[in-house]
């Protein structure tokens, strides 16, 4: 049988962490090291390699059911190589190291099982209840595959130069970065999106680290529990806009 879909074939690499292809994370498991993934992104595997439902310890459950921000993960373990996708949205490999990663929980794709990820609150400028946004804190040393939905753009963010993200286009950051929500708008109009530009909130980004968008606004398409109301009528980030301070954690 001939066709020019066999030049499609694996990707012989040395690398535990790999791409298969834009769109495909490859992970070779040597029996330690498990690696947990978003559950039902597994698209194929070889060897002896078994999947199972991740424990969720009841902080976690908690902040899952009052914030909407968490992961659903199976731990992945045993020998052979596991490949892994997510409806074609585009896959990078990063390392995370002291610095930390904050992300939102729909770009993950998976991560090493060594890393520590909890729920974290940005707050907004007008400390408004209501108006703030949660996302996930990963840290300690490790890799972590993020999705986005096309090539996205790395911003460099430096003491002398800050970045301004959309709140739907905002994928992850630095978790060393202060971070404030606010909207380009006089608190009276908090509500409304700016003028008839059809911007609503955004995350300013001060200190030294990255800041990384895609380009979309549109919420992530793998059936992800989204906001409602006004907080989702308003552009202000898929779970919504919620009052919390900055960089404390869900207890």
């Amino acid at each position: 049988m001939q066709s020019p879909i066999f030049a499609y074939n694996e990707q012989q690499t040395q690398e535990r962490w790999s791409l298969q292809n834009k769109q495909m994370l490859r992970v070779a498991l040597e029996g330690h090291d498990d690696i947990l993934a978003r559950k039902g992104t597994m698209v194929a595997y070889q060897g002896l390699v078994e999947f199972d439902a991740e424990f969720q310890s009841n902080q976690q459950s908690r902040a899952r059911a009052q914030t909407g921000e968490g992961l659903d993960l199976m731990r992945c373990h045993g020998q052979g190589t596991v490949y892994l996708a997510n409806l074609k949205q585009h896959v990078h490999v990063m390392e995370v190291d002291h610095d930390g990663l904050t992300v939102d929980s729909s770009y993950v794709l998976a991560m090493d099982s060594s890393l520590h990820h909890e729920v974290i609150a940005v707050d907004s400028l007008y400390g408004i209840s209501g108006s703030g946004k949660y996302q996930l804190n990963i840290t300690g040393r490790g890799k972590v595959a993020l999705m986005t939905s096309g090539m996205p753009l790395a911003l460099q963010v430096t003491p002398d130069k800050y970045v301004n993200c959309d709140a739907d286009a905002i994928v992850a950051w630095s978790t060393g970065l202060r971070v404030q929500m606010q909207a380009q708008t006089h608190s009276s109009g908090v509500w409304r999106r700016r003028g008839s530009t059809g911007e609503g909130w955004e995350l300013s980004f001060m200190g030294t680290g990255f800041a990384l968008v895609q380009p979309s606004e549109l919420l992530p398409p793998q059936n992800a529990q989204i906001g409602s109301g006004l907080a989702a009528q308003y552009g202000m980030g898929q779970q919504g806009a919620r009052g919390q301070n900055q960089g404390n954690a869900w207890s």
